[in-house]
Protein backbone atom coordinates (compact mmCIF):
# COMPACT_ATOMS: atom_id res chain seq x y z
CA UNK A 1 0.00 0.00 0.00
CA UNK A 2 2.73 2.50 0.96
CA UNK A 3 4.55 1.76 -2.31
CA UNK A 4 1.40 2.73 -4.22
CA UNK A 5 1.12 5.99 -2.26
CA UNK A 6 4.80 6.78 -2.89
CA UNK A 7 4.38 6.20 -6.61
CA UNK A 8 1.12 8.20 -6.71
CA UNK A 9 2.80 11.16 -4.98
CA UNK A 10 5.76 10.91 -7.35
CA UNK A 11 3.36 10.85 -10.32
CA UNK A 12 1.57 13.95 -9.01
CA UNK A 13 4.81 15.80 -8.20
CA UNK A 14 6.67 15.07 -11.46
CA UNK A 15 4.70 17.42 -13.77
CA UNK A 16 4.74 20.16 -11.12
CA UNK A 17 8.51 19.86 -10.81
CA UNK A 18 8.90 19.74 -14.58
CA UNK A 19 7.19 23.14 -14.88
CA UNK A 20 10.17 24.60 -12.97
CA UNK A 21 12.84 22.58 -14.84
CA UNK A 22 13.19 20.29 -11.82
CA UNK A 23 12.78 16.54 -11.40
CA UNK A 24 11.72 14.30 -8.53
CA UNK A 25 14.67 12.48 -6.98
CA UNK A 26 12.77 10.63 -4.28
CA UNK A 27 9.59 10.52 -2.21
CA UNK A 28 9.66 9.27 1.37
CA UNK A 29 6.97 8.79 3.98
CA UNK A 30 8.08 8.84 7.60
CA UNK A 31 5.74 7.98 10.44
CA UNK A 32 6.30 8.27 14.15
CA UNK A 33 4.73 9.79 17.19
CA UNK A 34 1.33 9.69 15.53
CA UNK A 35 2.44 12.04 12.75
CA UNK A 36 3.05 11.35 9.08
CA UNK A 37 5.69 13.30 7.18
CA UNK A 38 5.89 13.23 3.40
CA UNK A 39 9.24 14.24 1.92
CA UNK A 40 9.49 15.11 -1.77
CA UNK A 41 13.07 15.68 -2.90
CA UNK A 42 13.68 17.68 -6.08
CA UNK A 43 16.78 18.48 -8.08
CA UNK A 44 17.79 20.38 -11.20
CA UNK A 45 20.05 19.08 -13.95
CA UNK A 46 22.13 22.23 -14.18
CA UNK A 47 21.71 24.34 -11.06
CA UNK A 48 20.25 24.56 -7.61
CA UNK A 49 16.74 24.24 -6.29
CA UNK A 50 15.01 27.54 -5.54
CA UNK A 51 13.06 27.79 -2.26
CA UNK A 52 10.27 29.70 -4.02
CA UNK A 53 9.81 26.80 -6.44
CA UNK A 54 9.69 24.34 -3.54
CA UNK A 55 7.06 26.49 -1.85
CA UNK A 56 4.90 26.69 -4.93
CA UNK A 57 5.20 22.97 -5.66
CA UNK A 58 4.40 22.19 -2.02
CA UNK A 59 1.16 24.21 -2.17
CA UNK A 60 0.05 22.65 -5.45
CA UNK A 61 1.07 19.13 -4.46
CA UNK A 62 -0.66 19.43 -1.07
CA UNK A 63 -3.86 20.38 -2.85
CA UNK A 64 -3.55 17.37 -5.19
CA UNK A 65 -2.76 14.94 -2.37
CA UNK A 66 -5.84 16.18 -0.49
CA UNK A 67 -8.01 15.97 -3.62
CA UNK A 68 -6.96 12.33 -4.08
CA UNK A 69 -7.63 11.49 -0.38
CA UNK A 70 -4.25 9.79 0.00
CA UNK A 71 -4.12 10.17 3.78
CA UNK A 72 -6.93 9.67 6.25
CA UNK A 73 -5.28 11.84 8.89
CA UNK A 74 -3.12 14.94 9.09
CA UNK A 75 0.28 14.87 7.42
CA UNK A 76 3.13 17.28 6.94
CA UNK A 77 4.45 17.84 3.43
CA UNK A 78 8.11 18.82 2.98
CA UNK A 79 9.45 19.71 -0.46
CA UNK A 80 13.18 20.39 -0.72
CA UNK A 81 16.44 19.60 -2.47
CA UNK A 82 18.21 16.40 -1.44
CA UNK A 83 21.19 18.24 0.06
CA UNK A 84 24.86 17.27 -0.12
CA UNK A 85 24.71 14.56 2.53
CA UNK A 86 22.27 12.45 0.52
CA UNK A 87 23.64 9.96 -2.04
CA UNK A 88 22.98 10.59 -5.73
CA UNK A 89 20.06 8.45 -6.85
CA UNK A 90 19.21 9.66 -10.34
CA UNK A 91 21.46 9.60 -13.42
CA UNK A 92 20.60 13.25 -14.09
CA UNK A 93 22.38 14.26 -10.87
CA UNK A 94 25.77 13.02 -12.12
CA UNK A 95 26.18 15.48 -15.00
CA UNK A 96 25.51 18.40 -12.67
CA UNK A 97 28.21 17.11 -10.30
CA UNK A 98 30.85 16.58 -12.97
CA UNK A 99 34.12 18.11 -11.74
CA UNK A 100 33.28 17.47 -8.07
CA UNK A 101 34.92 14.98 -5.72
CA UNK A 102 32.83 11.91 -4.92
CA UNK A 103 33.03 8.52 -3.26
CA UNK A 104 31.51 5.77 -5.40
CA UNK A 105 30.75 2.30 -4.05
CA UNK A 106 30.16 -0.22 -6.81
CA UNK A 107 30.19 -3.89 -7.70
CA UNK A 108 32.90 -4.86 -10.21
CA UNK A 109 32.51 -7.46 -12.99
CA UNK A 110 33.74 -10.20 -10.61
CA UNK A 111 30.92 -9.35 -8.18
CA UNK A 112 33.23 -7.77 -5.60
CA UNK A 113 32.32 -4.55 -3.85
CA UNK A 114 34.78 -1.73 -4.51
CA UNK A 115 35.05 1.90 -3.45
CA UNK A 116 36.76 4.74 -5.27
CA UNK A 117 37.22 8.37 -4.34
CA UNK A 118 37.98 10.90 -7.01
CA UNK A 119 36.68 13.55 -9.34
CA UNK A 120 33.71 12.81 -11.58
CA UNK A 121 35.38 13.40 -14.93
CA UNK A 122 32.81 12.09 -17.35
CA UNK A 123 29.17 11.10 -17.58
CA UNK A 124 27.46 9.24 -20.40
CA UNK A 125 24.08 7.59 -20.73
CA UNK A 126 25.44 4.29 -19.39
CA UNK A 127 28.36 5.13 -17.10
CA UNK A 128 30.26 7.60 -14.98
CA UNK A 129 34.04 8.11 -15.06
CA UNK A 130 35.88 8.84 -11.82
CA UNK A 131 39.54 9.91 -11.78
CA UNK A 132 41.42 9.23 -8.54
CA UNK A 133 44.33 11.19 -7.06
CA UNK A 134 46.82 9.07 -9.08
CA UNK A 135 45.07 10.25 -12.29
CA UNK A 136 43.67 6.75 -12.93
CA UNK A 137 40.26 6.92 -14.56
CA UNK A 138 37.70 4.24 -13.69
CA UNK A 139 34.56 3.89 -15.78
CA UNK A 140 31.64 2.54 -13.77
CA UNK A 141 28.35 1.45 -15.35
CA UNK A 142 25.35 2.99 -13.61
CA UNK A 143 23.82 -0.44 -12.95
CA UNK A 144 26.96 -1.42 -10.95
CA UNK A 145 26.78 1.62 -8.64
CA UNK A 146 25.67 0.91 -5.09
CA UNK A 147 26.07 4.46 -3.73
CA UNK A 148 27.62 7.77 -4.77
CA UNK A 149 28.17 10.61 -2.32
CA UNK A 150 29.55 14.01 -3.17
CA UNK A 151 32.35 15.13 -0.85
CA UNK A 152 32.06 18.84 -0.04
CA UNK A 153 35.33 20.72 -0.59
CA UNK A 154 35.85 23.65 1.72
Amino acid sequence: MQIDILQNIKDLAAPLADEHNLFVVDVEIKTGGGQTEVWVLLDNESGGVNIDHCSEISRELGFLIDAHDMFDKKYRLNVSSPGLSRPLSDKRQYKKNEGRVATVKFKNSAGEYKKIEGVITGVSEKMVAVTDEDEVETKIPFEAIVETKIIPVI
